[in-house]
């Protein structure tokens, strides 16, 4: 093509020039002659030319008219010629220009396709989840409903949460979770990482701390997990959330993100009634979690297990809460839950209320309470043959005191008596009675009251 175009432009610059001299014709045997007249007046030992050859003199054009009308016609002959050139040349042009959809690139006569490169990264994060994911599952908590119209009883999945199995013995797998996730359920289905699904037993739940365990055949199960140590943690350190986020649908997600707090107190409503009943103890992370994570892995860059998934602060001015509970904190109760089916907690035998709660009126008239007891624990019911009933605690007593400790409100007893105490150790209270302070000694033994 760079041919072609090369001899159109040396084509077009001499026919230029030859329409500009057209207007004055040059002869060049004339000049030839003139050139050696010359010569020869200035030679006169050179030859002579004849002397009948005319003074030669430059053919004149034939006026004004006869010059414009000459530059007329030249310049309508290029511009025609000019036109039938670029008829002729411009679709050859045209079909050699590349075209912007080849997805080949010519240079100097070679061919050059486009290449898909494939790179295997390998991280810290890769790592661990590659070696902790297999070990993660998908809980499926199914309970019965009754058909309002034929009052026939049928099974539907509640809801789904997520899992980690933790150890295989006897030809079972254990799997930890949280107990909302199994809570109320007729039976549990457990989803192993190959897709394949187990029926699983529950072998214990705690609500308190909010944990439970199932059991399934361990056909099929391949990857344990290994715990870790949630005390060495450090503020900023890297953590990996596994899960199941809304469903089984996205099985098996990981985000990651950073401890962003340990040793957090988090009040929690166990029974709906918009009291806090409890505080849990848990690691605060920014790595996300999303309903169906709740039971999910918390691990670390060595892949070991260090957080159960658990919850989340979900409020509009709220981003980036996730918890999990520490997992220094759920083994003992794991160890619990495999034993005996639940986890073994002493018990007062008393229901509470809040003494913040009661009314101003109340606690001057009714308790009798002297002005500078402002915070404590009401006992409002005292459950016959209970350790407090043995003691001789009474309803409207209003708890200040455990083994010298001070009691302000409810969770601040419960962390004392299940942190502190065990099943068959005395714990010292103190009371006032109708604006009398008193002391109590009970014998802690297990019941199904607090």
């Amino acid at each position: 093509m760079n041919v072609v175009f090369g001899t159109f432009i040396y084509f077009l610059s001499n026919f230029h020039l030859i329409l500009m001299c057209n207007g004055y014709i040059v002869n060049t045997d004339i000049l030839e002659l003139e050139r050696k007249r010359k010569m020869d007046i200035n030679n006169p030992y050179g030859p002579q030319l004849p002397n009948e050859l005319p003074p030669i003199e430059p053919k004149k054009r034939n006026g004004k008219k006869r010059g414009l009308a000459g530059y007329f016609f030249s310049g309508l002959a290029g511009v025609l010629v000019g036109a039938l050139l670029v008829w002729f040349l411009i679709p050859s042009v045209v079909t050699n220009l590349p075209s912007p959809s080849d997805s080949e690139t010519k240079s100097n006569g070679t061919t050059q396709q486009t290449k898909q490169l494939s790179v295997d990264v390998t991280t810290d994060v890769t790592d661990a989840v590659e070696k902790a994911s297999s070990a993660v599952v998908g809980i499926t908590n199914i309970q019965s409903v009754t058909n309002f119209w034929s009052q026939s009883e049928a099974t539907q999945d509640a809801g789904t949460g997520s899992g980690v199995i933790y150890k295989k013995e006897n030809g079972k797998a254990y799997v930890i979770t949280n107990y909302h996730v199994i809570e109320d359920a007729k039976s549990v289905e457990v989803t192993l990482a190959d897709g394949s699904k187990a029926e699983a037993s529950v072998v214990g739940g705690d609500i308190w701390s909010d944990l439970a365990v199932l059991a399934i055949d361990d056909t099929g199960v391949e990857a344990v997990i290994e715990f870790g140590d949630s005390d060495v943690l450090k503020q900023g350190e890297t953590v990996i959330a596994i899960g199941n986020p809304l469903g089984l649908d996205f099985y098996g997600s990981v985000t990651t993100g950073v401890v962003s707090g340990k040793d957090r107190a988090i009040p929690v409503d166990l029974n709906g009634d918009g009291l806090e009943d409890w505080q849990s103890e848990v690691l605060q992370t920014d790595a996300a979690i999303n309903p169906g994570n709740s039971g999910g892995a918390l691990i670390n860059l060595a892949g070991q297990l260090i957080g159960i998934n658990s919850m989340k602060i979900s409020e509009s001015t709220v981003e980036g809460i996730g918890l999990a509970i520490p997992v220094n904190t759920a083994v003992p109760i794991i160890e619990d839950l495999e034993q005996n089916g639940k986890v073994n907690r002493p018990s007062m035998g008393i229901t509470l209320i809040d003494l913040t709660n009661v009314p101003a009126f109340h606690q001057k008239e009714t308790l009798k309470l002297p002005a500078e007891v402002t915070t404590g624990v009401v006992v409002d019911e005292v459950v016959e043959g209970t350790p407090a009933a043995v003691a001789g605690m009474e309803s409207y007593d209003v708890i200040v005191e455990m083994d010298g400790e001070k009691i302000e409100n409810t969770i601040e007893l419960r962390k004392h008596l299940y942190n502190e105490k065990e099943t068959g150790d005395e714990l010292k209270v103190k009371v006032y009675r109708q604006g009398e302070l008193v002391e109590l000694t009970l014998l802690l033994k297990e019941t199904t009251e607090l």
